[in-house]
């Protein structure tokens, strides 16, 4: 049976994290928009985000902050992006505190700052160890009032509908099991990462990359899809499903990772993969499942105002942090590569644009600083949209291929068969991306030991 088109919209928003709303937000209100989210809205990543977000305090920080970001990123990152995401943090904070995010205040008022990892001074804003559901939350208050919206929960993006080099729209499973299609101009990948791929993750279950197996099966660009972020600390379980994070900030307050013996072996504030490394060498060395985190010495009040959800999930587990040290190990947790997007967002399929964990503009380089995900996803989403809003010649471009045959070609060259079984499809995808992932591994560790070849020649 050949696909129709159930849907004609303005823009396509797949993702209602961060990325997503504050994307919806950005575009103009007679524009007719349509959001899909995978699970509900709640279930995102971004809602779990527990440290903060970045912010440039003031102009005398912006040479340290570069250079944590890049050191972080071990020079990887792309300079370009860096400095549009340093230089647009004071307008982006503002924004949300439009939007009426409440960030933590001092005594006298104005803003409070803590640190974190790879940090050479406190430069994020945090709500108590919840920031990420205190920003998604407000932001999707904001949207639920726009008219001009449409959110479909418990929807997945199956493929995306392309012809002549250009994205016209996507194909989708409603919260019915219906395979149905939605054209627009423009449309907008903020997926989240693909946590869902890994057995111990952070992240929820239904992030698998849809995203980057379709844009393998189109041929769309991606960048660094091996660049994954293992976080250090994860409270430790035998459980099965999603590790519960126990957020860097702790670190950056004082917390103290320790042995089996009691014995502190590495300096917490180091980038993550670096202290990731650092407790891995000791488990193997002990034998040991986990290592310990140590958060006393920050004190029984600091510990229940500033981390009161990880004081309560602690509690849940059966561990009272304000008492003894807690059981963690590294786990999955973001995605530094992604869809290959230029600095509006847009990815190599004119048309298709992609923001947040989703996409890889290059920010985060092989590694990403703490705190600079939030801030990186909403950065890049307003510009996707704000560049879409002037594109002129390809709306009009768009409507003239409803009518002269080129949609209708595209839908043509749709094969319908292919999504009926959604279990094969998604299991296909996984494949396809897993091997990708193996693949540019094996070419990254193939670079890293030419690199360090000729470095040895030269010494």
């Amino acid at each position: 049976m050949k696909l129709s088109n159930n849907l004609n919209v303005d823009v396509i928003i797949v993702g209602t994290g961060v990325s997503g709303m504050y994307a919806a937000l950005n575009l103009p209100s007679n524009l007719k928009i349509l959001m899909l989210s995978k699970e509900t809205v709640e279930e995102s990543d971004s809602f779990l985000a527990q440290g903060g977000i970045c912010v440039l305090k003031d102009d005398k920080d912006y040479d340290n902050y570069y250079q944590d970001t890049m050191r972080a990123g071990h020079f990887e990152n792309n300079p370009q992006a860096v400095d549009i995401m340093i230089s647009s943090s004071k307008e982006t904070i503002r924004d949300l505190i439009n939007f009426g995010v409440d960030f933590e205040k001092e005594k006298d008022g104005s803003l409070a700052f803590t640190r974190e990892g790879a940090h050479s001074t406190p430069r994020i804003l945090f709500h108590e160890d919840i920031t990420g559901k205190e920003i998604s939350s407000k932001l999707y208050e904001q949207v639920k009032k726009l008219s001009n919206v449409t959110l479909l929960e418990h929807t997945t993006m199956l493929d995306i509908i392309e012809d002549s080099k250009r994205c016209y729209g996507i194909i989708y499973k409603d919260a019915n099991g219906d395979i149905k299609t939605a054209t627009a101009p423009f449309t907008i990948w903020a997926c989240g990462g693909i946590g869902g791929l890994f057995e111990h993750s952070t992240n929820f279950r239904q992030l698998t990359g849809d995203a980057l197996a379709i844009a393998l099966k189109h041929g769309i660009d991606l960048e660094h899809p091996d660049y994954i972020q293992i976080h250090p600390t994860t409270l430790y379980s035998t459980k099965k499903g999603r590790r519960f994070l126990i957020s860097e900030s702790v670190r950056g307050e004082g917390a103290k990772l320790i042995n089996s013996k009691g014995e502190r072996f590495t300096d917490e504030l180091q980038p993550r993969d670096v202290v990731t490394a650092a407790i891995r060498a000791e488990m193997t060395k002990e034998g040991t499942s986990h290592v310990w985190l140590d958060m006393r010495p920050l004190g029984e009040e600091e510990i229940k105002t500033h981390f009161p959800n990880i004081y309560e999930k602690c509690l849940e587990e059966g561990y009272d942090c304000t008492v003894k040290p807690i059981p963690v190990v590294p786990a999955q947790h973001y995605f530094m590569g992604g869809v290959k997007v230029d600095m509006n967002s847009e990815t190599s399929l004119s048309c298709l644009y992609a923001a947040g964990e989703t996409s890889c503009n290059g920010v985060h380089g092989a590694n990403r600083l703490a705190s600079n995900s939030l801030l990186e996803s909403l950065i890049f989403a307003k510009r996707a949209a704000r560049h879409l809003q002037d594109r002129e010649d390809d709306k009009k471009d768009y409507e003239a291929a409803c009518q002269d045959g080129r949609l209708e070609k595209a839908f043509d060259a749709i094969v319908d068969s292919e999504y009926y079984d959604f279990n094969q499809l998604m299991s296909d995808y996984s494949y396809s991306l897993n091997s990708e992932i193996r693949r540019q591994r094996k070419l990254t560790e193939i670079r890293n030991k030419s690199q360090a070849d000729k470095d040895d020649l030269l010494n």
